[in-house]
């Protein structure tokens, strides 16, 4: 058994640019100073709740929860209007499969809600590849090691047998706390020293690389 846990935005999809503009929209609805696009995209990965107290530590639990849901339907909305913008990494399509064909079995455990995840899999095509699908709809936060834990057990796998990769700190974090080996990727939206500082045995700066790396002994 080889387990490949994955993260979604800044792992597998580069969706910074709608979940930037939708967090400031969800701040202009409830008449609050829009956060800066760099500091959104430090929170990329969290569950919504934990975000905006990131972005907005002092609002209150009112505020707080008006600006989650702000953001859920105008998320929604553009889903709806199809004016989402999720585009994979180039190579991972080929990557994933290429896992797949080598005896990896595949896992997400995501930020995303149940529903954004299966909608951006199902848009590329991918949903398949996955035995194990962990979102923060049923989860605490990232880094909490909960998903991952979950997506061990939907796999039959122990933590020796697995790796998670992401491009968060709380990626890193939460494979630590799990125990299972941490990879980093360069190309999404935490920057490589963090990633190494916070657990990532290495970080990969190519999606080509990533299997080689994958397959190296811990």
């Amino acid at each position: 058994m080889k387990l490949a846990v994955f993260d979604c935005d800044g792992t597998l999809v580069d969706g910074q640019a709608d979940i930037c503009q939708t967090m400031v929209q969800a701040f202009e609805r409830a008449k609050l100073a829009p956060p800066d696009a760099n500091d959104v995209r430090r929170i990329v990965g969290l569950s919504l709740p934990v975000a905006i107290r990131h972005l907005a530590p002092d609002l209150d639990e009112d505020a707080s929860r008006q600006v989650v849901e702000y953001y859920k339907s105008g998320y929604f909305a553009r889903r709806q209007e199809g004016l989402l913008n999720e585009p994979l990494y180039d190579g991972i399509t080929d990557l994933l499969h290429a896992l797949g064909a080598d005896g990896w079995t595949l896992a997400v455990a995501t930020g995303k809600s149940d529903r954004g995840l299966q909608s951006v899999l199902a848009a590329h095509g991918l949903t398949d590849l996955f035995v194990s699908l962990q979102t923060a709809d049923r989860h605490p936060s990232k880094p909490h090691p909960a998903m991952l834990e979950a997506a061990l057990f939907e796999a039959g796998a122990r933590p020796a047998q697995a790796v998670m990769i992401g491009d968060t700190s709380f990626d890193m974090q939460m494979g630590r706390a799990a125990g299972v080996r941490s990879i980093g990727v360069a190309w999404g939206y935490h920057p490589p020293e963090e990633l190494l500082a916070t657990g990532a045995e290495q970080v990969v700066d190519q999606v080509p690389n990533l299997h080689a790396v994958l397959e190296q002994p811990s």
